[in-house]
């Protein structure tokens, strides 16, 4: 249910810290982000859509395929279920509240600007020791679409799949829980940085661009835990769009 943050009974309004962080809220809050990166590539490169799709889109993509599971919408249903699944299976609430979104819009963008000061002392620190950075160029509107899938399946496959399974794995092993979770946002941070650099779309390595993916790749994990699935995704995407896009 959609409400104002006003209707009913104000004290009945959940708490904005704890309810952004909902599967359901996060959902409403990327579908969006969702359905244009989806309709700009069929769109834009509906003839060889994986030159556009975020490298994690056709990994997984790829993975399905193999078990002969190719329909396009496969995987974005994918994801939609699984938020559904963990909202129903957490037994959260079904309210809304429209000024939530704002809210979490608000974040997204501070986060965003918070990353991007990191990588700005990060250069100014590489710049001491003399060390370039290399560019690649492709169109604004290739750019914005893939963008937005990396905000949206780079987080879905890192964070929400990954991160559990690997903090798992750890306590599994008889691992302190505080250190598993060190670990693991650790592990999936450099993982996060070394698939770029893996595949048919693979970057050339670059110490600025590992190392500073290493770093965000660690940020979004500690981002995720404290304000959930949405807002990070929603700092992803507004940090790829600000630096690739905006402020290129």
């Amino acid at each position: 249910m959609l409400t104002g943050p006003h209707e009913d009974n104000p004290h009945l309004v959940e708490d904005y810290w704890e309810a952004a962080r909902r599967p359901l809220v996060s959902l409403i809050f990327l579908l969006p982000l969702l359905l244009i990166y989806e309709y700009g590539v069929l769109v834009h490169a509906a003839a060889a859509p994986e030159l556009v799709r975020n490298g994690a889109d056709n990994w997984m993509r790829a993975h399905l395929q193999s078990l002969g599971l190719s329909h396009a919408l496969l995987l974005p249903a994918i994801v939609v279920s699984g938020l559904m699944a963990w909202h129903c299976i957490g037994g959260y609430s079904w309210r809304i509240d429209r000024d939530m979104l704002l809210g979490m819009c608000a974040e997204s963008l501070l986060f965003a600007f918070v990353l991007i000061i990191a990588g700005q002392l990060q250069d100014l620190a590489f710049q001491q020791l003399n060390l370039k950075t290399l560019s690649t160029g492709s169109s604004d509107t290739a750019r914005v679409i893939t963008y937005l899938g990396a905000g949206i399946y780079e987080e879905f496959l890192f964070r929400l799949c990954l991160l559990p399974l690997v903090f798992g794995c750890l306590r599994l092993v008889r691992i302190p829980r505080l250190q598993a979770a060190m670990l693991a946002v650790l592990v999936t941070g450099i993982g996060f940085a070394a698939a770029h650099h893996i595949g048919p779309a693979a970057e050339t390595f670059q110490l600025f661009t590992f190392t500073f993916r290493a770093v965000a790749g660690c940020f979004f994990a500690a981002l995720f835990y404290f304000r959930g699935f949405g807002i990070t995704v929603g700092c992803h995407a507004a940090y790829d769009l600000l630096v690739g896009v905006i402020l290129r």
